[in-house]
């Protein structure tokens, strides 16, 4: 997933994505809680997509308040 993708997509799924993203961390925090986590780097890719993510959001909200 990359910022130019996400840039294409309405809020609306963006928000969907996000949602779906922070139920997926919490899953792999658990895992890695329990002992089960079997792909440790996907954490730093959640966060990422996270982070990601909410930087389109907050341009879309910027340049919506610019207008």
């Amino acid at each position: 997933m990359n910022a130019h993708d996400l840039r294409e997509k309405k809020e609306a799924e963006l928000r969907q994505e996000l949602s779906g993203l922070l139920r997926e961390q919490f899953n792999l925090r658990m895992q890695r809680g329990v002992g089960q986590l079997t792909t440790p780097h996907d954490i730093r890719r959640v966060r990422r997509d996270i982070a990601r993510i909410k930087t389109v959001l907050n341009e879309k909200k910027k340049g919506s308040e610019a207008s």
